[in-house]
């Protein structure tokens, strides 16, 4: 037994082992529940299915967990993401529903890119905030985090802006290569996200600044840019993530688009084994993350769980999920397992003679 363990040793010692062994059970589960949870069939070219709903639902939330790893590794936190994405989704279709053909690409382009340059000043104002004033990350973007809603709610005029435009709902709904393009977006937007960090020295750079950003800064490298910049980025990610919530249902509500997706992205990425007092980060197991999180909440409502009760039966999956991961947690139930080992025997001291 011992000899198997020591073998699995370096598997289970890779850090998206747990994530993705807990991904795997839940598939499984599902799999008995529904013996056609896997299944997966084409229709006019496209393909659906439970899988691959999945994985497109995720898709913005995948968008925002990759940001948020980013400011996470530095030591920090942006808790404004959900109000970024309704800002985004809510500025590109008062744009399109305001147009005279909402059908034009040239349309849906100026809409997206005023979209991204709001999402680019407000993402610089938290970096700034954080990087240069030096207002602690979880103020600072709960300052946006508040404030957005309100500003999508004044683009919106409070009320739900609905579009009726094709290549916009595609962003959400449409498919390329069989596969919704939703996928097809976050999968794009991960592998460049690992090829800055991962085949040049940002990530490095990022890591070091989260570990000992005075360090970092008396070796030459300039933190409050890499702070700053990490901001910028996770604003960008949720202005996507907004376009897609938008999409999936052709109108924009200020109040209810992106809705506490900053916590789901927080626990996306915990869950993937980044640490939340910066210093290292695991794309990878975010994306991981962002999947065992939504095939969760499919599995939900797959088992008809109450609306009462399923937000208590997500936070006691995550916290398990979390447990499992935890090398302290681990290593205290090998312990208990084995049973306390028997201490050498102390010696018996001799009764001392008394004289008569």
């Amino acid at each position: 037994m011992t000899a198997v363990a020591d073998r699995l040793r370096p598997l289970t010692g890779h850090r998206l082992f747990w994530p993705a062994l807990v991904l795997v059970v839940m598939i499984a589960a599902n799999t008995v529940y529904r013996p056609g949870f896997l299944a997966v069939e084409v229709k006019n070219g496209h393909l659906y299915g439970t899988p691959i709903d999945i994985l497109r639902l995720s898709a913005p939330l995948i968008l925002v967990a990759l940001g948020m790893t980013l400011v996470i590794a530095t030591g920090g936190i942006d808790l404004s993401v959900g109000s970024l994405c309704a800002i985004s989704g809510a500025i590109a279709c008062l744009y399109i529903s305001g147009a005279a053909d909402q059908n034009s690409p040239a349309t849906v382009a100026t809409a997206l890119a005023l979209a991204f340059g709001a999402a680019l000043v407000l993402g610089a104002w938290n970096g700034v905030l954080v990087a240069v004033i030096g207002i602690q990350p979880i103020i600072a973007t709960l300052i946006l985090m508040v404030a957005g809603r309100g500003i999508a709610q004044l683009v919106t005029e409070g009320q739900i802006i609905t579009i009726n435009s094709g290549p916009y709902r595609a962003i959400g709904l449409g498919h390329f290569l069989t596969l919704p393009l939703a996928i097809l977006i976050a999968l794009a937007a991960a592998l460049l996200v690992a090829a800055f960090t991962r085949r040049t020295a940002l990530g490095l750079i990022v890591e070091s600044v989260g570990g000992n950003a005075e360090a970092s800064r008396l070796a030459g490298i300039r933190s409050r840019r890499i702070v700053f910049l990490v901001y910028v980025i996770s604003a960008v990610c949720a202005a996507l993530a907004g376009f897609m919530v938008t999409a999936n249902v052709s109108s924009a509500d200020g109040n209810a688009a992106g809705l506490w997706i900053e916590l789901d992205a927080i626990l996306a990425v915990v869950i993937g084994g980044t640490s939340l007092a910066g210093g290292r980060f695991s794309l990878g197991g975010t994306v991981l993350g962002a999947l065992i999180i939504q095939t969760l909440t499919t599995t939900v409502y797959a088992m008809n769980i109450s609306p009462q009760t399923s937000l208590l039966f997500k936070a006691v999956v995550v916290i398990a999920v979390c447990l499992v991961q935890a090398p302290a947690f681990r290593a205290r139930l090998r312990r208990r397992r084995r049973g306390a080992e028997p201490g050498p025997a102390a010696p018996q001291r001799e009764k001392e003679q008394v004289p008569a």
